[in-house]
Formats: C-alpha cells, sequence, structure tokens
C-alpha cells in the first residue's frame, strides 16, 4: 500500500521563501564596530538573495551545479549567498579563511569553484592566491576594503551591490531533486588533504529541523541567534538555515570576534543563544570577569568543536549567570550530533555529570561503538571503543573532484556505510555521549590507554591554568608516556609539582606525566581545536624546554 501524501522535494528555497514571508520581519543585524549595528529584515535579504541569483545566472553565467565560493565574514551578505546559491541550483562553497595559503588553493582548485564572494576586507587575503586559481572567472566585493589589491588580477571584478542592484526581487527558483547538492564545506585538513563534504538539499533542510527541536537549541521567532562560529565552520553548525526557518533573528559578528567586542555587542542587542569552540568562551569569560557586562539576555551557550573544560561550564554560569550547552559534531555530520540537555527529574551532582557529556543522540542519528578488534561495544557508560554513525544529514563519501566521483576512504567509512569518526567514548544506556579522546591522541602506555581529555579538564581546572593540552610521547619503557604543556595565566608561577600533585588528587598515579612544559599558548587548528601535531613535532624537533618531574 502507498501512502497517499504528497511528494514535496525538501529544499533550501522552500527556507528562503517561507522565512522571507512567515517570518519577514524577523533580521540580520551585522556588528559594525561603530554605531549602530545594521539591520536588515528577512524579507529585504529575501528580495537580495534574488536579485543575487539573478545576477550570478544572467551577468556571470552561473549554470547547473557550479560551485560560487565564499571568503567571508559572518553578515548579511553572506546569508544572502547561503540562501540564493543553493536555491537556484548552484552549490554554495565556504572557504575557510583560516587554512594556510597553500590549502586554500587546493581547495578551490578541487572544487573547480567559478565565482568567488568575497568582503572587502578580506581581498589581501584573496589576492595573491588568484594567479594559481585556473577556474575562477569573477570576484564579487562586497563591503570596505581596499580594491587596489586586485589591479591586474586576470578574473573579472564586481563590486556586489553594483551587480545585484536593479534585477528583480523575485526569483523562480527551479523545483530540484532534494538529493542534489546545496553546499560544500572541506574539512581542516589536519591529515593529508582536505575532504569535501558535499551537503544535499535534503540533509539541510531536516538537520535545520532538528536544530530548532527542544532537544537541541529550540530555537523561535522569540529568539535572536549569535553564531561566534563562523559561516565557513560547517555552516555556522546550521544556525543560518535554522533561524531563517524559525523566525529566529541573528546577531552576525562579521570580523569583531575578539573578546571586547562579543560582550558589547550581546550586551546591546541581546541574544538568546550563542554558539562558538571553546576558546572563544574562554577568551569572552577573562573579558566578562575583568569588565562588567549585562550579558543575561543569553538562556543557553552552546560550546562545541572540542571538549569543554567542566571549570569553564562552571564559571560561567557561578559568575555570570550563564548556561553552558555542550554539543558534539563534525564537518562530516553537517555538524549535529549530540546536545547535552540532561534528562527529565535530574538535579545537582547528576545534572553536571550529564551535562559534562557530549549529549544525546537524536532520532535521525545512529550511533555505535567498535572496539579495537572490530566488536560492537554495549551501551553500558563504561566500555569505550571508537564511535561510528549514520544518519540522513551524515556523510557516506567525500567529493572527489572535478570529475564529480565520490571517494570513501576505507579509513574513514565502514564496509557497511557508517561513518567512523575518529572519537573514542562511551555512551550510557539513556544514549548519552562521552568522549574520552580522539582514537589518534588516545595515550598508549604500557598496554593501557590514558585519556588526554580527561588529563586536559583537570589542568584546566587548577586556577592558575589558562590553557593544557596533552599530547603522546615516545617512551623507551612505556611506548608512550603523556606530555603536559600548559598556559599560565598572567602572574601565575606554579610549580610543575604542584600541578602533578593537583592531578594526583583526580586521577590514577600512573596516568601522572612525567614531562611538563609550559608554553605562551597551544597552537590551534584554524577552527580553534587544540593541533596536538604541531605540539609533537615541537617536542620531537626539540623545540619544547621539558622539565620531568616525578
Amino acid at each position: 500500500m502507498q501512502s497517499t501524501m504528497q511528494d514535496v522535494p525538501l529544499l533550501v528555497s522552500r527556507i528562503l521563501t517561507h522565512g522571507a514571508t512567515i517570518h519577514g520581519k524577523a533580521e540580520a543585524i551585522t556588528w559594525t564596530g561603530e554605531g549602530e549595528p545594521h539591520r536588515r529584515s528577512y524579507a529585504e535579504i529575501g528580495a537580495r538573495s534574488a536579485q543575487l541569483a539573478h545576477a550570478l545566472h544572467d551577468e556571470l553565467g552561473v549554470r547547473g551545479d557550479e560551485r560560487v565560493a565564499t571568503l567571508m565574514w559572518n553578515n548579511s551578505e553572506h546569508l544572502e549567498a547561503y540562501l540564493a546559491i543553493p536555491s537556484m541550483g548552484a552549490v554554495l562553497h565556504t572557504l575557510n579563511l583560516r587554512l594556510p595559503v597553500e590549502q586554500l588553493v587546493w581547495i578551490v582548485n578541487h572544487a573547480a569553484d567559478r565565482v568567488v564572494l568575497v568582503n572587502g576586507s578580506l581581498l589581501p587575503l584573496l589576492a595573491p592566491l588568484l594567479p594559481h586559481l585556473p577556474t575562477v572567472e569573477h570576484v564579487v566585493v562586497a563591503g570596505p576594503g581596499d580594491r587596489s589589491v586586485l589591479e591586474g588580477v586576470r578574473p573579472h571584478v564586481h563590486e556586489y551591490e553594483e551587480l545585484i542592484a536593479g534585477h528583480a526581487q523575485h526569483f523562480d527558483w527551479p523545483e530540484l531533486d532534494e538529493r542534489e547538492a546545496a553546499a560544500l564545506c572541506y574539512t581542516s585538513g589536519t591529515t593529508g588533504d582536505p575532504k569535501g563534504v558535499a551537503y544535499s538539499h535534503r540533509s539541510l533542510y531536516l538537520h535545520s529541523m532538528q536544530v530548532n527541536n527542544a532537544e537541541a537549541f529550540a530555537l523561535g521567532g522569540q529568539d535572536i541567534a549569535l553564531p561566534v562560529v563562523p559561516m565557513f565552520h560547517v555552516n555556522a553548525w546550521g544556525l543560518p538555515h535554522a533561524s531563517f526557518m524559525a523566525g529566529a533573528s541573528l546577531l552576525m559578528p562579521d570580523r569583531f570576534l575578539q573578546p571586547a567586542p562579543l560582550a558589547e555587542m550581546i550586551e546591546t542587542v541581546r541574544p538568546t543563544i550563542a554558539a562558538a569552540v571553546p576558546t572563544i568562551w574562554q577568551g569572552l569569560l577573562g573579558e566578562l570577569d575583568a569588565t562588567k557586562r549585562d550579558v543575561t539576555s543569553l538562556r543557553n551557550v552552546v560550546i562545541g568543536g572540542s571538549a569543554c573544560p567542566p571549570s569553564l561550564m562552571r564559571a560561567f554560569e557561578e559568575r555570570h549567570g550563564l548556561r553552558v550547552v555542550h554539543a558534539w559534531g563534525m564537518t562530516e555530520t553537517s555538524p549535529l550530533g549530540t546536545v547535552s540537555h540532561p534528562p527529565a527529574g535530574v538535579s545537582g551532582d547528576e545534572e553536571w555529570a550529564y551535562r559534562g557529556m557530549q549529549g544525546r543522540f537524536p532520532a535521525s542519528v545512529e550511533a555505535r561503538l567498535v572496539g579495537p578488534d572490530g566488536v560492537h561495544l554495549p551501551w553500558d557508560g563504561e566500555s569505550a571503543g571508537e564511535l561510528e554513525v549514520r544518519g540522513p544529514w551524515i556523510a557516506g563519501a567525500y567529493y572527489g573532484g572535478t570529475e564529480g566521483a565520490d571517494q570513501r576512504p576505507g579509513d574513514k567509512f565502514s564496509p557497511d556505510g557508517w561513518l567512523r569518526t575518529g572519537d573514542v567514548g562511551t555512551i550510557t544506556p539513556d544514549g548519552y555521549l562521552t568522549l574520552t579522546d580522539r582514537a589518534k591522541d588516545v595515550i598508549k602506555s604500557g598496554g593501557e590507554w590514558i585519556s588526554s581529555v580527561e588529563l586536559e579538564n583537570h589542568l584546566m581546572a587548577h586556577p592558575e591554568i589558562a590553557e593544557a593540552a596533552v599530547v603522546a610521547v615516545p617512551d623507551d619503557k612505556w611506548g608512550e608516556r603523556p606530555l603536559a604543556a600548559v598556559v599560565l595565566r598572567e602572574g601565575a608561577n606554579a610549580a610543575f609539582e604542584e600541578l602533578r600533585a593537583f592531578l594526583g588528587e583526580r586521577v590514577a598515579r600512573w596516568q601522572l606525566p612525567e614531562r611538563w612544559t609550559v608554553v605562551t599558548s597551544v597552537p590551534k587548528t584554524s577552527v580553534g581545536k587544540f593541533d596536538k601535531k604541531v605540539l609533537r613535532k615541537q617536542y620531537a624537533d626539540g623545540e619544547l624546554t621539558i622539565t620531568r618531574v616525578g
């Protein structure tokens, strides 16, 4: 028996049309750094998105699923590109402006981008790359910036506002196959070349619905969402599409991502939810501790990208009344995989235990744990294995390049199609994930595993430590042992013996690091995660001053 339901494809254009009409009074609010922030209603965003689509199609000749790249901050023009490019049938390709230049060149060429939309302030980054980007035919510049750096470059250069001016504010969005690619995002390439993840219209639509679910962020018309996480980092965790769908306004920080302007914009615009990686929130905490600000509008501070130290969560809540919500995901999961809202009826230490976990899986994300021998492990909260997931917004392959072929590397996807996340953790019987480490970062010492994340979290709870990273280093006796690299707070003088004793009260003695070093900052990837491969190389090259304790 067949259903009697209509078969209407799930498309980004439907999010665009819905947001621009039903939620037309909601706003994209872009922080300018001076005076009043720039405000643009969703109705205006919808009209300008149509104008952009006309300009790309009629003037720049974008056809079919050609890739249109963005090298932009979080702002209203970027939101217009987010909506217009997939809706017209092309593929939005967000470029990570923090990647090394050689990786940016590789990514643009791999994706065969025809057009690049760029903020004027980022032209000094883009201009030197253009001679190495043979597929790029047009550069469209939005916002202030020195255009002189583009003199003599090969691609045609256009001004964003001039390009879209005069075009119709309505576009007959095509009825696409919902399984066609809508957006393309590359992993940060911490090992090997970056890998392309092509999101479908269907996956973005379903992911947006999940972001708005009460199990996740519960966005609605009463909300203002602040995506501090960049729009080039896994679609700003789905917040732009989800907000446009739900009618939540967006506070866009543009290039003002430092602690002081973030605190000012929160106090001024009063967002209700914000999302960023732990390093951003660590900096904001220091600003709030030093300068009194009214940030009480925030009902949720979402932290993802890497594990949030429990000490940071408690500091926000106890000192500033802000509730921190843990989440987990990755480029390949669109990214929402889990969100840590405790189950009903828990309180006190039990509630904090749940909040410290990465969170519970929603209905559309299936998960399993796999041991080193390939055996599937039980959800008992104790058995640790590599996390594998599957679902309608989970990648099943990587984009293969200009030929359009897909790649399914054996180390990233199981034979039966599950994504191997590379994360090691446990799952409770009621479906809450706790990550203990990355598979590549687990310290294998004398046949036992040591969690680098656990040691880091304990160290960052020490009052004199600002940041801490723990990596495995070779050891003649045990195979590997932990090296602790710490960043001391200003004016702090904690001795390594004191830090080791502090750790000794919290973990087994055999897990305590013998090797310690002080660094000015922990190396970070382009998306703000600890870059442990850099620390390991610095150790191997003798660049760190090591003190042995114990």
